[in-house]
C-alpha cells in the first residue's frame, strides 16, 4: 500500500475494503507514535492514542483492525513495533526514489524539506523546462530537462512523482509524467489534474487549505 490510494481493493471494481479515510489516520498514528518513541516512551493504549489525535479509543481499534490484531492485553501497543507494522501497511518500510519536476520556488523549497528522507522518500532527480534553472544544482541535484524523463524514471525506477509548477503548465507536465510510466503524483500546483483510474493523485492547494482554516477561524469568532 502507498500514496493516496493506499487502500486496499479486491479486484472486483467495488468500493475499496479499506476506507481512504482509515489510510489518512494510519499517517497520524504513525507521527504520534514516532513523536512517543524519541521520547523513549515504549507503550502506550488505544485511549491515550487517541486522545492525542482527537479520536476515540474505539476509533484506533476499529481502524488497526482492518489490518489485523497488533495490541497486547495490559499493555496496549509497544510503539517501535506498531511503528514498524504501520510503515509496512502504508508502504515506507522501504526507501520511494521520487522526481521532483519544476524547479521553481515552490520545487526548491520542496528539495529543501528533510521531512521526506525521515520518512522514506528520498527525492532523487529534478526536471524542469526553464533555461535559467537548467543545469544548476539544487540540494545536490542538476536539473534535467523534462524530455529525459522517461530515461530518468527508467534508470532510477520511479514511480512517484512530485508536481511543483505554475497552473498554467501543470497539465503538460502531467502529460509527460504520465507518459514515462510514473504512476503516483503529488500534485502542488495551483489545478486540479485529470488522470487515468491506474494513477495515484494527491493534490495540495496551500490556498484552499488556508481558506479553510480562515473559515474555521471565522465561524469560531463568530459564537464568542
Amino acid at each position: 500500500m502507498s500514496i493516496e490510494d493506499s487502500i486496499i481493493e479486491d479486484g472486483s471494481g467495488r468500493e475499496p475494503l479499506v476506507p481512504k479515510a482509515v489510510v489518512s489516520r494510519l499517517s497520524l498514528y504513525l507521527r504520534e507514535l514516532q513523536h512517543l518513541s524519541r521520547s523513549e516512551q515504549k507503550t502506550i493504549s488505544s485511549s491515550k492514542l487517541g486522545r492525542a489525535l482527537g479520536f476515540t479509543a474505539a476509533q484506533v481499534r476499529k481502524d488497526f483492525a482492518y489490518f489485523g490484531q497488533f495490541g497486547y492485553p495490559g499493555i496496549g501497543y509497544r510503539c517501535d513495533e506498531l511503528i514498524e507494522q504501520i510503515k509496512k501497511i502504508l508502504g515506507t518500510n522501504k526507501t520511494w526514489p521520487v522526481v521532483l519536476v519544476g524547479c521553481g520556488n515552490m520545487g526548491q523549497a520542496l528539495l529543501g524539506y528533510r521531512g521526506f528522507a525521515k520518512q522514506g522518500f528520498d527525492v532523487v532527480a529534478v526536471v524542469d523546462v526553464d533555461k535559467g534553472v537548467l543545469g544548476k544544482t539544487y540540494q545536490g541535484l542538476v536539473v534535467d530537462h523534462i524530455d529525459l524523463l522517461p530515461e530518468i524514471v527508467k534508470r532510477h525506477s520511479l514511480r512517484v512523482a512530485i508536481l511543483a509548477v505554475p497552473a498554467t503548465a501543470a497539465a503538460d507536465a502531467a502529460d509527460q509524467i504520465l507518459k514515462s510510466g510514473i504512476t503516483g503524483i503529488l500534485n502542488f500546483a495551483p489545478v486540479t489534474l485529470n488522470v487515468p483510474k491506474n494513477v495515484s493523485l494527491i493534490e495540495v492547494d496551500l490556498a484552499m487549505e488556508l481558506e479553510q482554516l480562515a473559515f474555521s477561524v471565522f465561524q469560531k469568532n463568530q459564537g464568542q
